[in-house]
């Protein structure tokens, strides 16, 4: 847990530290030097909307602040980052079909690999829907094996940082780390990651399972 210096500023993350989604928020967090607490959900598997911070959901993360609660990771990054001088790039400000299809295709197959881990806890790994799932996964990392280079090239050069590439680290660690799929047709997307795990607030930010 990340202490709080001002309790009148008190933040309180909400997600668990095997989370892409929640990693996500937490480097942001480290890039704006923001400190926060951090609850863990215990069980991904409850149905208690009170255990992901009141998400009717049943999503993580979420973030309890002095005005209210803030659902999801964009909303979240986005709280972090006020009143920060932190230069980010957002998805709004990708203008192009190019960058804005990395960017849509980087947070599906997130969204689609934490389905496919939550199916093989479920027990229900061989489903038709479990195979739409892998399929949509594995298209799209081939997409993105091919573009997210160029992609990541249109971005302002003067950024601290941007959502497209925070999450594409996230993603593709998260794959690593959970097992979801082979990565060795993904070359161009794992030098990538190998860079980006070179920051600070990656490292700061390292995959566990959370006891």
């Amino acid at each position: 847990m990340t202490s709080v210096t001002n309790p009148s500023e008190a933040l309180t993350l909400v997600g668990r530290s095997s989370s892409s989604f929640t990693r996500v928020t937490r480097i942001f967090a480290a890039e704006a030097g923001v400190e926060y607490g951090f609850r863990i959900v215990p069980d991904l598997l409850s149905l208690d909307a009170s255990l992901y911070g009141g998400n009717p959901a049943l999503k993580l993360p979420s973030l309890e602040a002095p005005e209210g609660v803030w659902f999801g990771s964009l909303n979240i990054c986005r709280r972090f980052a006020r009143g920060r001088a932190l230069r980010v790039v957002w998805p709004e400000d990708l203008n192009e079909p190019l960058s804005a299809n990395a960017q849509e295709l980087t947070l599906q197959t997130m969204s689609n690999a934490v389905a496919l881990i939550l199916t093989t806890l479920a027990g229900n790994p061989g489903t038709i829907q479990a195979e739409k799932l892998r399929q949509s996964l594995t298209g799209s990392l081939a997409w993105l094996e091919t573009h997210a280079a160029a992609a990541v090239a249109t971005l302002s050069a003067t950024r601290d940082v941007s959502f497209l590439e925070v999450t594409l680290f996230c993603l593709m660690a998260h794959l690593e780390f959970r097992e979801v799929v082979p990565l060795s047709p993904y070359a161009e997307l794992g030098r990538f990651r190998a860079r980006f795990a070179e920051r600070s607030s990656a490292r700061a930010t390292e995959y566990r399972f959370d006891a």
